[in-house]
C-alpha cells in the first residue's frame, strides 16, 4: 500500500508533488493523465496475475513430480530440472527449464586481447568467418549487455592453435554462474502437426501482428 496521502477532490499532484487546481490543469494533461493511469493500473493487475500462475504453476509441477517419486518411493533431493509435460490429447505442453545467469569477471579482458592476437597473427590466412564471430561476439548490445550466447559459442569451434585454446581458457576462466532462472512456458499445438507454438505471455510477443 502506498504511503502518500491521498489527493484533495478538485486537485492533480504534479510531478514536484504540488498540489494544482483542476482548473488551472491542460484538458490534454487531464486526458493523458488518465489513460496512462488506467493502462499503468491494469498493467500492475497484469503484473500481479502473472506472479500467482508462475507460482501456482511451479508448484503444480513440484507435486506432479513428486507424486510420481512417491509411487517408485524415489527421493529427490535438489533442483529438479527441467521437464516437459503435455495433456493426454497432446494438444497443450508445458515445460519448466532453468537457465544459468552468467556473469564475466575482468578475465574476460584478456580472453578479448588473446583473441585478438589470434586474428592478428593469422592475417591474411585468418578465416573471415572467425574473425566475424569474435568480432560479434565480444561487441556489447545496444543497452551495453554481453552477448552470452555468442561468447559461448566461441568455446565449440574446432581450432587447434595454442593461441586460440589459451584464449578460450582465459574465456573459461572469466565465467561466474551466479544463479540460476526458472521458466515456464505453455505450448498449444499447431492443428494435427507434431509442431507447438508459443503461448505469450510477455507483451513483445502477444499480439505481435498488431500495430
Amino acid at each position: 500500500m502506498s504511503n502518500n496521502p491521498p489527493i484533495p477532490a478538485g486537485y492533480m499532484q504534479d510531478p514536484a508533488g504540488r498540489l494544482v487546481p483542476e482548473a488551472q490543469v491542460r484538458e490534454q494533461d487531464k486526458l493523458r493523465d488518465s489513460v496512462v493511469n488506467e493502462l499503468a493500473q491494469e498493467a500492475i493487475d497484469i503484473s500481479r496475475r502473472l506472479i500467482r500462475f508462475k507460482s501456482r504453476a511451479l508448484n503444480d509441477i513440484k507435486d506432479l513430480i513428486q507424486l510420481a517419486a512417491d509411487k517408485y518411493e524415489v527421493d529427490l533431493g535438489g533442483k529438479k530440472g527441467n521437464i516437459s509435460l503435455t495433456t493426454y490429447n497432446g494438444r497443450y505442453k508445458v515445460q519448466r527449464t532453468y537457465a544459468e545467469n552468467i556473469r564475466f569477471t575482468e578475465e574476460l579482458q584478456a580472453a578479448q586481447e588473446l583473441f585478438a592476437r589470434c586474428l592478428d597473427r593469422w592475417t591474411e590466412n585468418a578465416d573471415t568467418n572467425v574473425s566475424a564471430l569474435v568480432d560479434r561476439a565480444f561487441r556489447t548490445s545496444r543497452s551495453g549487455q554481453i552477448k552470452t550466447g555468442e561468447l559461448l559459442g566461441l568455446l565449440r569451434l574446432e581450432i587447434k592453435d595454442p593461441d586460440w585454446l589459451k584464449a578460450c581458457e582465459a574465456l573459461k576462466d572469466s565465467i561466474n554462474v551466479t544463479g540460476s532462472t526458472v521458466y515456464v512456458r505453455v505450448y498449444e499445438r499447431i492443428g494435427d502437426s507434431d509442431k507447438y507454438r508459443l503461448i505469450p505471455l510477455d507483451l513483445a510477443s502477444a499480439g505481435a501482428n498488431q500495430g
